[in-house]
């Protein structure tokens, strides 16, 4: 049979499919059903328009996104699922024809809305329940599809069993900005999407700067916990030391950019279409930047041109348009292969990828693109990450993709966070000091008898690793700070850590002068393949009040564990966080800071008149 026949066939096999769609009303075609109803139904979506290829009656991604694709255009529900209403319209006579700048409007309507609707008039065939559902009732449905990593927030560690704790240098904020972002806009706040070091890592905290020679300095205080009377909280710190403007080297960067459809919209493609021009005033003019741009497929707009040549640099970027599906792993390949084109021996080589992770054509698991990034790294090329958008933004994908592109990664939530990500944080986020950055901290069980590490769950380390070169660890840029916070329990506490006994294993009895622990830290120059080893022991007696720096941090910590809802969260609350964070004197005069105690206000607010906290679960 020629496929002129074939197509008749199933043409006519899809009249007598809506013939009987009244009986059809509970069954619905969904991913992994085949069969002559799939076979028509492809049929008449390759007709449309919206589906390209044959109709093997096998309803696979390519399917579902194209059904997708017609339930936008057509004003139905988006399920990605043929019910009878889907197939009424499939079938009718009115049925709309593919047309992707109404996709972009559907993308638009949802980034307005904060939530996936479609705002076009509703198809004459759909139930007037349908018809009638309300903007407000549709955000309220399950249309969200952000995906997060799982966190298991860290529990108490024995002494005398587990002595070391290890861990990678981490500054990502991207988390910070993502729970800022649903918190103004009055969203619930995903417990898993809360990283309380992404949150201490936002802020400055006056460290002291590093000694002449050294990459960082280190910054140790232990004081009493304000939500534990029984704990201590120690409070870690490293500050890297900032590269002048004279010892700035040559910058190579790729702009990697997703123009897929769902990054249509004001607080997407718009967004970073700005972010990379504020970024453009921050170079000179010897620097690099190449475009590379990807959604059905990847292409190079602009390769190696000299950051002297703004105007064609700038007219390349406003002229980006958003359509089409989205394979990421084709534009990375080609975002990695320009960076090594033109990289620059001593200098910046890098890549800012601006995305919001919702991949879907080619390769589009985690792990995939994961391993991909770390095959590619080897050429030192670093990938930094630029998250924007809501609602189908994927952030594990994202953060996994900045960890093991030993990277960095902000979230985009408007122009001021674009500002501070490539403008403020330039110096960090492009110039790295040191690299493959570990804390392991050595704690004295005749002072110390348990401890618990706040966050950095997904960078925890085995104590094997934090002598071995070939670890991977963080990367710390120019100007950078790492902070970490430590519920200590001193020995002779009230504050009782049941904790697994061996007969071959008991505390020291030796009290080493009075040291509470020592911070050890590994790290390697930018371009030095071994590690170097700092030492800092902690002595003398706790304070007896927190420091400014410390009632700020302890503020940010109750906050997440607040929204995280953890279990260790003892008396903490918001009232308590908001007079710790108002009683520091770091932050009058910090806009960011000055920002956080309004978030604060409004979670107290919330908490005051609703009974209730912005989380939707606990750590179990």
């Amino acid at each position: 049979m020629t496929g002129k026949k074939l197509l008749a066939a199933l043409l006519t096999m899809a009249l007598l499919l809506t013939a009987a769609l009244p009986a059809m009303a509970d069954h619905t075609l969904q991913k992994g059903d085949t069969g002559e109803k799939v076979a028509a139904l492809q049929a008449r979506l390759i007709e449309l328009g919206y589906l390209a290829g044959e109709a093997d009656g096998v309803f696979d991604e390519d399917t579902e996104n194209a059904l997708t694709a017609f339930q936008r255009r057509n004003g139905l529900l988006v399920t990605g699922m043929a019910d009878r209403i889907t197939l009424e319209a499939v079938f009718s006579e009115n049925a709309k024809k593919n047309d992707p700048a109404a996709e972009n409007r559907y993308y638009e309507d949802a980034e307005e809305s904060g939530a996936y609707y479609m705002a076009a008039p509703m198809t004459t065939s759909m139930p007037a329940a349908y018809a009638q559902t309300s903007k407000s009732a549709l955000q309220s449905r399950s249309w969200n599809t952000n995906e997060y990593t799982y966190i298991r927030g860290n529990g108490f560690q024995s002494v005398s069993v587990s002595p070391l704790s290890t861990f990678a240098a981490d500054v990502d904020t991207a988390s910070y900005a993502q729970v800022r972002s649903m918190i103004l806009a009055g969203e619930n706040v995903p417990a898993d999407a809360v990283r309380i070091e992404e949150m201490l890592n936002y802020f400055q905290y006056d460290y002291p700067q590093p000694e002449s020679g050294d990459p960082f300095g280190v910054f140790l205080e232990l004081a009493p916990c304000p939500w534990n009377a029984d704990t201590l909280l120690l409070q870690v710190g490293l500050q890297a030391q900032t590269v002048t403007a004279e010892d700035r080297p040559r910058h190579n960067l790729v702009f990697l950019i997703d123009v897929s459809g769902s990054m249509f919209g004001k607080n997407r493609l718009d967004l970073v279409k700005r972010a990379f021009t504020l970024l453009l005033d921050e170079l000179q003019p010897q620097d690099t930047v190449s475009i590379v741009t990807y959604a059905s497929r990847d292409e190079v707009v602009l390769s190696g041109v000299p950051a002297a040549d703004k105007v064609r640099i700038m007219e390349a970027i406003s002229g980006l348009e958003a359509r089409g599906s989205t394979n990421s792993a084709a534009g990375i390949r080609t975002a990695y292969k320009l960076a090594e084109e033109y990289a620059v021996e001593g200098g910046v080589n890098r890549i800012l990828m601006a995305t919001d992770g919702d991949f879907n054509v080619g390769m589009t698991s985690e792990g995939d693109l994961a391993r991909l990034v770390m095959e590619k790294k080897q050429s030192g090329v670093r990938l930094t990450m630029l998250g924007v958008g809501y609602g189908n933004y994927k952030d594990n994908k994202l953060e996994a993709l900045a960890d093991y592109g030993d990277g960095n990664y902000y979230y985009l939530d408007s122009v001021f966070e674009a500002r501070r990500a490539l403008v403020t944080e330039a110096g960090g986020t492009f110039l790295e000091v040191a690299k493959d950055v570990k804390l392991q901290l050595d704690f004295n069980p005749a002072k110390v008898s348990a401890y618990r590490l706040i966050g950095y769950e997904d960078r925890l380390l085995a104590a094997e690793d934090f002598a071995d070169d070939t670890a991977d660890g963080g990367e710390i840029g120019s100007g950078h700070r790492v902070t970490a916070l430590y519920e200590i329990v001193p020995v002779g506490s009230a504050f009782a850590v049941g904790a697994p006994q061996s007969k071959y294993q008991q505390p020291a009895a030796a009290d080493c002068s009075g040291e509470w622990l020592t911070l050890n830290v590994r790290a390697k120059k930018p371009d030095a393949r071994e590690s170097e080893l700092w030492t800092c022991p902690l002595t003398g007696e706790a304070k007896t009040e927190l420091s400014d720096r410390m009632k700020f941090a302890a503020a940010v910590a109750e906050t997440g564990m607040l929204l995280r809802g953890s279990d260790y969260a003892g008396s903490a609350s918001w009232t308590d966080a908001l007079a710790l964070a108002r009683s520091s004197g770091l932050v009058t005069g910090d806009p960011y800071k000055e920002e956080f105690v309004y978030l604060l206000t409004l979670l107290e607010r919330t908490d005051k008149t609703q009974g209730t906290v912005l989380c939707v679960d606990r750590d179990l």
